[in-house]
């Protein structure tokens, strides 16, 4: 069994979702946003709030598996330093309790939750309420939160089956 914790990383709202996987089987933990909208424009205290924000979520859901979205570099590239920074702040909170981190492209994620790497908010929204049976649609940041978790098992669960593919021709070979 895994818990996976995933995160949409954000300077001002920075989404989270939570999930169980048994096997093939995907249960909805918790899902949410750490806003650090109060903090106004100092960055530092909002990179505070979201270090203590995804530590208290660990402390909560005690996953054993974390998984973040990559920085897309867009028009932006001031806004990408700040994504970046709130990365960085869930991270070393991860990594602060000993979780080893997995890192996707918004594309990777789009591609393992909706089927396609351009698909929208709204499809993944739709796509996330659909896998977990939620009873209704999760807020956008923590739909992307869920859908990165969702990435992550998928993934988790793929290179598990290669491994033990390789060592099943391992074994083969050895006899």
């Amino acid at each position: 069994m895994n818990i996976i914790l995933g995160i949409d990383p954000g300077s001002r709202l920075t989404g989270y979702g939570v999930i169980k996987q048994e096997g093939r089987k995907l249960s909805y933990l918790g899902s949410g946003c750490i806003k650090a909208l109060a903090a106004g424009d100092d960055l530092g205290e909002r990179l505070q709030i979201i270090f203590a924000g995804v530590s208290e979520l660990i402390l909560q859901f005690q996953p054993n598996m974390f998984a973040i979205e990559q920085v897309f570099m867009g028009v932006n590239p001031g806004g990408a330093l700040k994504l970046g920074q709130a990365r960085g702040a869930a991270i070393v909170a991860a990594t602060s309790n000993n979780l080893t981190i997995a890192e996707y492209s918004a594309r990777q994620i789009k591609q393992s939750v909706v089927g396609t790497g351009a698909a929208d908010k709204t499809q993944v929204q739709h796509m996330v309420k659909s896998i977990l049976k939620l009873p209704a649609t999760p807020q956008a940041d923590a739909a992307d939160a869920l859908a990165v978790a969702l990435c992550h098992a998928h993934s988790h669960d793929s290179l598990a089956k290669m491994s033990g593919q390789a060592t099943k021709i391992v074994r083969r070979r050895l006899r």
